[in-house]
């Protein structure tokens, strides 16, 4: 069954098979928004717990680092509550649109994304802002060169992001309803597959699953030591 899954999965991403295609592109747009999303949003709450004392700032932390294994139902429910058409956010009509993923993905990925980007942002020397602040640079310069220096380590938590809401099935499932050709993933795909006894086409999902994540993360690798040298 394996070696007739992967067979298959291989001819049905290299024969430009029109269903895997379309799963395909759907997980790597809604993936790669709601990531772009959750690192606009965990990014600068990062550098705030990171680099400045407040009142409440080891809760924060606490509860970044407990929401980073958050179950993806768990936000597929309280994200479908909202937007459901009894819920508050109801009016706007984005259940089980692609839209609604990128909601529930971006949620999925923020606390993961944040926390991580703390942990990255406390290894870079302390003598970066001091100096930045030392010269008459600001707060948010001070910041902004704290960032950079910690580009390396931002850019994995980006990646943890991406690869953390890439090959999730729970709030894709709940809030895109896998419909064919609209909001059908790759992870949903393969639920649906194995779920009608077509198991050696979910283990052929699960290879395009895997060929896509590695071209991505090859591709990030690539990118980084140009940016790094």
């Amino acid at each position: 069954m394996v070696a007739e899954g992967l067979q298959e999965g291989f001819g049905l991403l290299f024969g430009l098979d029109p269903d895997v295609w379309s799963a395909v592109r759907v997980s790597l747009m809604v993936s790669s928004i709601s990531t772009a999303v959750a690192a606009a949003l965990a990014f600068p709450v990062a550098l705030g717990v990171g680099l400045w004392s407040f009142p409440g700032r080891g809760v924060v932390e606490s509860l970044l680092n407990t929401m980073m294994a958050l179950p993806t139902v768990v936000v597929g429910l309280v994200v479908y509550g909202l937007i459901s058409r009894s819920g508050p956010l109801g009016e706007f009509g984005i259940l089980y649109t692609p839209t609604a993923m990128v909601v529930g993905q971006a949620v999925l990925a923020f606390p993961l994304m944040a926390a991580l980007g703390v942990a990255s942002l406390r290894q870079v020397d302390r003598r970066v802002r001091e100096t930045t602040l030392a010269m008459g640079g600001g707060e948010f310069r001070a910041a902004v060169e704290v960032a950079w220096e910690g580009r390396v380590a931002l850019l994995s938590a980006l990646v943890a992001g991406f690869g953390r809401v890439f090959a999730e099935v729970g709030v894709s499932m709940m809030l895109g309803g896998s419909i064919r050709g609209y909001t059908r993933n790759i992870p949903t795909g393969i639920a649906f597959e194995t779920g009608r006894g077509e198991f050696a086409r979910g283990v052929a999902l699960g290879v395009v699953l895997l060929t896509v994540a590695l071209a991505v993360n090859l591709a990030l690798q690539i990118w980084r030591p140009r940016r790094e040298s």
